[in-house]
Order: structure tokens, then C-alpha cells, then sequence
């Protein structure tokens, strides 16, 4: 068997056994079920994994991950994660993670063909279309590149104020959406302090007339 593939398995041994050491009931535990407080809306990167990165343990995260994090209103996928997350695991936090040196914002930012991914790059092209001003005064293309995996986080997080799965929740309860980016060259999460718990925070033309259950 090839060893690289072989090294996961052994690998996946090693981490069952030294859980096991540090607590005997560890997985007995786990397998009761999963009370996460944050729903992760990642990007797929193999760099950033979200419990590695918040350093938390398995079932502190609900995770969901695609290229460039997106937010994409008719995506079923994630649709049905974020209802699951927030109607049944009924999550405190939602947060979006970009992360700076992102393969698809940068491929969003070329007129390159790259193949059915450009489809979903899109998204992003609307994104930088969107900011097209203050993202060409900007004549450093890594640093212009870094200004839009954060204007793509905030749209994201825009997107997802917008879902009737979100404001169903806020006439209930509490639930935040936060906006952060990763830095892959320092290891370190920016807060870009773009918090929305509220139906006042988009535009009136999204708000939904929801009637408390």
C-alpha cells in the first residue's frame, strides 16, 4: 500500500490511543452527541483546519467548508448545514473564515479559464466588481489580493443575514455572525469586527416578515 496513504491510518491509531490515554471515557463521550456553540464557514484549503487553528477539541465546531468560503443563496449544501447548525444544534456563533494567500480569490481576480470552478468564482468576481474603486487603488496585487479575501468574508457574512434560516433564529433567540480571516504565514486569526445579530443590519429589500413560532 502506498505509504503516504498508509501513514493517515497509522496516524489515525496514534491519535485514538493517546485520546484514549488522557482520558478513557474520551470517545464514549463523543459519541453521546454534539452541543457546538460555533458553526465554522471555512474555506476547503487543507491549511486550515478549524479545530487546529482555535485550538478546540472534536465537537466544539460544526464545520462546513468550500473554496473561498462562500455564501451562495441557492447552495444546498451549505443551506442544509447552516439550517441543521442553527434550528437543531441551535449554535451561539457563526463565523467565516477566509484566509490571506487564497488560491480563489486570487484565480477570481485573473481572467483566466480554470475550468467548471470559474462557476463558482464568480461569486468572487461579483464580490471585486462590487469594490472595484478601492480594490484598484490598491497597486500591490498581494495586498490588493488580501483586501478582497476580506471584503469577500464581509459579503459572506451579508449573505447569510440574509437567509430566512438566520432571521427565523433572530426573532427567537440570540445568534452572531462574525467575520474573521487567517493568516497562514503567522498562524493568527484578524477579528475583522464585522458582527451582525440582527435583521437591521442589511438592507430593508432582504428583511423578511418572520411571525415568532
Amino acid at each position: 500500500m502506498n505509504e503516504s496513504y498508509q501513514r493517515l491510518i497509522e496516524g489515525n491509531k496514534r491519535f485514538s490511543m493517546s485520546k484514549k490515554f488522557e482520558d478513557p471515557l474520551y470517545f464514549k463521550k463523543l459519541s453521546l452527541g454534539q452541543k457546538p456553540d460555533y458553526l465554522w464557514i471555512g474555506c476547503s484549503d487543507s491549511r486550515v483546519p478549524a479545530n487546529e487553528v482555535t485550538n478546540t477539541e472534536s465537537g466544539e465546531i460544526f464545520v462546513h467548508r468550500n473554496i473561498a468560503n462562500l455564501v451562495v443563496h441557492t447552495d444546498m449544501n451549505l443551506l442544509s448545514v447552516l439550517e441543521y447548525a442553527v434550528k437543531f444544534l441551535e449554535v451561539k456563533h457563526i463565523i467565516v473564515c477566509g484566509h490571506y494567500g487564497c488560491g480563489g480569490i486570487r484565480a477570481a481576480m485573473s481572467n483566466e479559464l480554470h475550468g467548471f470552478v470559474d462557476n463558482w468564482l464568480r461569486n468572487i468576481k461579483d464580490v471585486y466588481n462590487k469594490n472595484t474603486v478601492e480594490l484598484e487603488a490598491i497597486s500591490d496585487i498581494d495586498k490588493r489580493t488580501d483586501r478582497l479575501t476580506e471584503l469577500n468574508v464581509i459579503e459572506q457574512l451579508r449573505n447569510l443575514a440574509k437567509t430566512t434560516i438566520v432571521q427565523e433564529a433572530w426573532k427567537t433567540r440570540q445568534l452572531h455572525l462574525h467575520g474573521w480571516v487567517y493568516g497562514i504565514n503567522s498562524g493568527l486569526i484578524t477579528d475583522l469586527s464585522i458582527i451582525h445579530d440582527g435583521t437591521e443590519d442589511i438592507e430593508p429589500i432582504y428583511r423578511f416578515n418572520v411571525i415568532k413560532g
